[in-house]
């Protein structure tokens, strides 16, 4: 057998492991970020929950904060692609989604920007995923917001908007106020809709 042939297969094997390594890691980051205070996290929890070595996941991630910034990065990817799939046909679909968007990871964006600080280069991250919901926002109901007409009433339409299609405005509804998923997409829709329709 050539080994020069087989060396760039092998490289590429390699590559795939430490690849699939690395997801173990960042999944049992996050897996423990979702219910445990960041500054409780250890490293040594975080490589026993993904069957590897402290010094594997250094080696990879540089540090916890390291470890922490990475899995918000691929984590933000992730959620930019479910939060495509909230915009509806109309304000009451696009209402629906983005509270199902918020039943599945509401919490977690939540915790992410009141735990962000902890950690360097994760507030950096914690400030794009709120630009993002801005844009969003913007994107989804730019017509609505289009027709107001002065470009002061627009810009307080559009912050509006951006705080009714909050996760902060999803959890006082679902969490603190206790409501279903259902009551808290018609107390959104009650308020957004005299804004867009």
């Amino acid at each position: 057998m050539d080994v020069k042939a087989s060396r760039p297969y092998r490289m590429t094997a390699r590559a795939r492991a430490a690849e699939r390594t690395g997801e173990r890691v960042v999944d049992a980051m996050l897996e423990r970020f979702s219910s445990t205070p960041y500054d409780r996290i250890r490293l040594e929890d975080v490589a026993a929950d993904a069957d590897v070595t402290v010094q594997t996941v250094v080696r990879r991630f540089g540090s916890k904060h390291g470890l922490l910034a990475a899995t918000v990065e691929r984590e933000l990817s992730r959620l930019a692609a479910d939060r495509e799939d909230a915009r509806g046909a109309d304000a009451r679909a696009t209402v629906r989604s983005l509270v199902q968007f918020y039943e599945h990871h509401g919490l977690l964006i939540l915790k992410l920007y009141a735990e962000a600080h902890q950690a360097p280069g994760v507030p950096e991250l914690a400030d794009r995923a709120r630009a993002y919901h801005v844009r969003w926002c913007g994107d989804v109901f730019a017509g609505p917001i289009a027709r107001v007409t002065t470009p002061t009433a627009r810009a307080v339409r559009a912050a509006q908007v951006v705080a009714l299609c909050d996760a902060s405005t999803w959890r006082v509804l679902r969490v603190d106020g206790g409501l279903s998923a259902r009551q808290t997409e018609r107390a959104v829709l009650e308020m957004l809709l005299p804004l867009v329709e």
